[in-house]
Order: C-alpha cells, then sequence, then structure tokens
C-alpha cells in the first residue's frame, strides 16, 4: 500500500520537501511510520529514549517501512514534586495527546510507534492512539534499577521518606547524602510500581505494546531488542489494517482493570483509564469507577512492589513479568484471553507460554497476598462521586479509621505543619483545593506522605486530599476526592476538629457531620481560587472533574 505522498503529480510538491530531507524515490512508496519519541535530557526515564527509537526505527526499515522520528513533551514528577511545576504535571497529558494528534495528522503518518516512559506522557500518547486510530504500537524506554543503601535496595519513594526522616531528627545530612546518592542508580522509569510502570504494565495489559514493555529494563540489551520487535510489528498491524480501535475495546479495558487490581498499581491509573476509555469511545457502562471497584473485589493482589512491598520492578521481570500474571488471571476466568493484541495475535496466544518463575514476586491464585485487588474507590458524603487509595499499601491497622480533621488549603501548608511535628497520631490530614480546577493541576502528594511515613506516623494517620498520589506513596492516603472543594464539594466545608470516618473495606468515606450544619456552612461557602494565569488557567477552566478522568471539556 502506498502512502499519502507517492500519489502522482499532485504531491509533487510535498515530495519536493521530502527530498530536501534527503528521502529517495524508493522511499517515497513506504508507508510512513511516525516515531513520537519523549526524548530528554531533564527525565531519568526519558533520557536513553533516543536509543529506542533508533532500535524501533531499524525495525521498520527491516519490515519495509520509512521510520520517521519526531518530538513529545514530558514531565518528570519527581522533579516537579514539592511545587509549582507539579501544577503542571497533569495538565501536560492533554498537551502530549494532542501535539501526537497533530503530528500524525499533518503529516499523514501511515501508522505510529509511541515512544515514552512517564507519569502522563504514556497515558497523553494512549489517548492520542485512541483519538487518531491509525495502526498504534508502544515501547517504553523500561524502568530503572532499584538502588542499594547499607545493603537494602531503595528506589524514590525510599529517597522522599528518608526527607521525612530527617525532618523529623531520626537521621542526620550525612545519612540522607548516601540516600540521595545511591536510590536512582540508573536511567529508567523509578524502579517500583509507581505510576510511570504501572502505565507501561497496563499497556500490555490492553493489549498495546508486546510482552515485556512494562518490566525490561531500560538498562538490558533486552530493551533494544524488543523495540526492533516492535517496528517490526508495527508493519504487520498497518499491512492487516488493524488499529486502535480494534484493540481497546470494553474487554482490553477489563482486562486492564483486572491486572491494575492484581499487581497493585498507582491510584494515577484510575484518572488516566478513565482518559483513555473516553477517547476510545467507550461509555460509563463499559467502564468507571464503579466497575473499577467490582473488578477489585473478584481480583486478588498478587503482587506487592515498592513502595507496598520490598520487590521492584526488575523482580517483576525476573519472575514473568506481566505475562506472567496475564496467565494466572486467564486460568482463574479472570480476563479474557480472546483480544486482539498489537502483536497480531489473541491475548492467549501471546501469554499459553508464560511462566511465573518466583511465587512470591508474582503470589499464585490461591496464595494471594490478599484476595482483594490493590485499589479501593470509597464513597460517602465527603466524596460523593468517589475517591481512591492504595489499599495494598495501606497499615492493615489503618484499614477502619475515625480522627480528627487537621484541615490545610494548601500542599505546602500541610507540609509546614507535617515538617514541623505539628500533626498527631489519629488525626486525618485534610489538604484542599489541589484538585483538577482547585490546583490547578491536581498536584502529587508524595511530599506530604513520604513526610508522614518519614515520621514514623504512616500507620497512625490519614491523608485525604482533592489532589491526587505519586504512584510512589504509601500510607492511608486517599486521593482524588470528588467533588473537589473547588468545585463545591463537601470537603470544602470540613473545619478544623471535624471528625472524618474511613472505612477502606466497606469502601466508605463520611464527615461525621449533621446534615443541619452542613447545611448552615454551604448558606456562606465561596470556593477559593488561587490566581493563576497562562496554560494553567485556560486548563482550569475547561478541566473536568476526577471522577470523569480530568480530561478537558
Amino acid at each position: 500500500m502506498a502512502n499519502l505522498f507517492s500519489k502522482g503529480t499532485a504531491m509533487s510538491s510535498q515530495r519536493s520537501l521530502l527530498k530536501a530531507l534527503g528521502w529517495t524515490d524508493s522511499e517515497m512508496q513506504k508507508p510512513i511510520v511516525g516515531i513520537i519519541c519523549a526524548q530528554s535530557e531533564i527525565i531519568p526515564g526519558h533520557m536513553e529514549l533516543d536509543k529506542i527509537a533508533r532500535a524501533a526505527a531499524e525495525g521498520v526499515i527491516a519490515a519495509g517501512g520509512k521510520p520517521v522520528i519526531v518530538p513529545s513533551i514530558g514531565v518528570c514528577d519527581g522533579i516537579a514534586m514539592g511545587h509549582t511545576g507539579m501544577k503542571y504535571s497533569l495538565p501536560s497529558r492533554e498537551i502530549i495527546a494532542d501535539s501526537a494528534e497533530i503530528l500524525c495528522r499533518a503529516h499523514a503518518f501511515d501508522a505510529a510507534i509511541y515512544i515514552g516512559n512517564c507519569d502522563k506522557i504514556i497515558p497523553g500518547m494512549l489517548m492520542a492512539a485512541a483519538r487518531v486510530n491509525i495502526p498504534a504500537i508502544f515501547v517504553s524506554g523500561g524502568p530503572m534499577l532499584a538502588g542499594h543503601v547499607h545493603g537494602k535496595k531503595t528506589s524514590l519513594s525510599t529517597m522522599f521518606e528518608e526527607v521525612g526522616a530527617y525532618n523529623a531528627g531520626k537521621i542526620d545530612a550525612e545519612e540522607l547524602h548516601a540516600f540521595e546518592c545511591n536510590a536512582c542508580p540508573t536511567c529508567g522509569s523509578c524502579s517500583g510500581m509507581f505510576t510511570a510502570n504501572s502505565l507501561n504494565c497496563l499497556t500490555e495489559a490492553l493489549g498495546m505494546a508486546l510482552p515485556g514493555n512494562g518490566t525490561i529494563p531500560m538498562v538490558y540489551s533486552a530493551r533494544l531488542a524488543l523495540a526492533k520487535e516492535t517496528g517490526e510489528a508495527i508493519m504487520n498491524l498497518y499491512h492487516k489494517g488493524i488499529r486502535p480501535s480494534d484493540i481497546l475495546t470494553p474487554k482490553a479495558f477489563k482486562n486492564a482493570e483486572t491486572v491494575d487490581m492484581a499487581i497493585g498499581a498507582s491510584t494515577n491509573t484510575v484518572l488516566h483509564l478513565l482518559a483513555v476509555a473516553q477517547e476510545a469511545g467507550l461509555s460509563e457502562a463499559d467502564i468507571s469507577i464503579d466497575t473499577m471497584n467490582e473488578i477489585s473485589e473478584r481480583t486478588p493482589n498478587l503482587c506487592r512492589l515498592a513502595p507496598a512491598g520490598e520487590h521492584y520492578i526488575e523482580e517483576l521481570n525476573e519472575a514473568g513479568g506481566i505475562s506472567a500474571v496475564l496467565k494466572q488471571l486467564e486460568e482463574a476466568g479472570l480476563i479474557d484471553s480472546s483480544v486482539l493484541t498489537v502483536s497480531g495475535k489473541t491475548m492467549h496466544e501471546v501469554i499459553q507460554n508464560a511462566k511465573n518463575f518466583n511465587p512470591e514476586v508474582i503470589r499464585p491464585m490461591d496464595n494471594p497476598y490478599s484476595p482483594y485487588g490493590g485499589l479501593a474507590i470509597l464513597k460517602g458524603n465527603l466524596a460523593e462521586e468517589g475517591c481512591v487509595v492504595k489499599k495494598s499499601a495501606v497499615d492493615p491497622k489503618m484499614y477502619v479509621h475515625t480522627g480528627k480533621a487537621r484541615v490545610f488549603n494548601s500542599e505546602e501548608d500541610a507540609m509546614e505543619a507535617i515538617s514541623t511535628g505539628k500533626i498527631q497520631k489519629g488525626e486525618v490530614v485534610v489538604i484542599r483545593y489541589e484538585g483538577p480546577k482547585g490546583g490547578p493541576g491536581m498536584r502529587e502528594m508524595l511530599s506530604p506522605t513520604s513526610a508522614i511515613v518519614g515520621a514514623g506516623l504512616g500507620a497512625d494517620v490519614a491523608l485525604i486530599t482533592d489532589g491526587r498520589f505519586s504512584g510512589a506513596t504509601r500510607g492511608a492516603a486517599i486521593g482524588h476526592v470528588c467533588p473537589e472543594a473547588a468545585a463545591g464539594g463537601l470537603i470544602g466545608l470540613v473545619e478544623e476538629g471535624d471528625e472524618i470516618s474511613i472505612d477502606i473495606p466497606a469502601c466508605k468515606i463520611e464527615l461525621l457531620v449533621s446534615d443541619e450544619e452542613i447545611a448552615k456552612r454551604r448558606e456562606h461557602f465561596v470556593p477559593l481560587e488561587k490566581k493563576v494565569d497562562g496554560y494553567l488557567k485556560r486548563y482550569r477552566e475547561g478541566v473536568t472533574s476526577a471522577s470523569k478522568g480530568a480530561v478537558r471539556k
């Protein structure tokens, strides 16, 4: 099949520009494969993506296509954490989706390979792939290896918690520096089951990437081989006419949600799966926060990777990767393996020979870490549209908890109280006006949650926010409270000392204040509006609730 630019004299002017790039007449006849690559020198997970892109291009050429490498922006959530920069992280997802759409359609790509690695880049690219709907495939840069300090494995979450320990006087500056120099030892997406690795694993589960995409470390040569295989696979998709709409079906999303619960993925996956599903044309009947809870109730938690446990992504890779997880779920009848994947084969064909080589890293179905999934959606008067908690990373002592509210209107105010010892055991920290509209931008709260854990309060203090959490967060951290304070949600009416009840097993969260008192408070309630300009102002005006994926209207 010919590309648009090979079509006779009508495209002579366009071909002259392609010849300015050094293209030959024979290349003009080949399918054009856009390789959308987010390489940069500011994100550890993206540092080596140019090598991945070149390997993918080799695969495309070997299979008869013409590859072209084009850019994408990206934000490193770890570097943006704890300051104004984090306001731009979630909004960047929309820019990534829009720019990928523009690149694909403006240059008439026949197919696309998406190469990213980190938190908002992968979901933004998935949104674009669904929207543009030309043959598409994903290959990530892969995770970094775990660090080692004093003989123990470490990660970015360890680093943030050690900062909390330092602020609490538990370690000195020399010890903190030792962690700083060793927590993140190689390039790659951060080494635990944080948001980046969660999304890369779920891209496999959706059928949009080849096996190994989520778990092969960036520094392994196998990552380059996977990229070459991905380049060859996109040409197969092109010739067979297989598009994202053939793969991103309701069954595929349910498979991804099931894997999400089994591996104990980041709470951010809730936002991103909802957003991608909307781009794929799915309805709330197909996927919503309610269907996520239903899947969680029947899916055992098979993996406890950092920050929830002591294992890291490299160990999941050695144990058999996501294919081994999918195989166990298939045998238990929990996924539909008849779905199509970017290999051109069904999921069953892809995983039929997968094996679990470490039953501690991937627990067997009859010995799970928990009979229920790693995430839970809570509802109640404090979150009528729902909120989310990474249940697998919560100390069981905090599954049911009632405490007095400590209320803060920003992450900075909360951090000051936590780091100076003003939060006591049993209390519930409430951080509001950090949602999609209120922040704006829905900042992650890794700094305050890590400060709580570092201060030794992880089993005694809950944190509730209309913002969100890093995948590196652990503890009783409940995010995405909807409606958010800026949209008139009840979280905006909470007062210092109010009692809040949390019941994770029952999926409930309640503000223990009478309806009469709530009505009285609402009479005079005016949501706080933070002063912003530029892109954040435009984003605030158009963004929807986190319960809808925080997409733009």
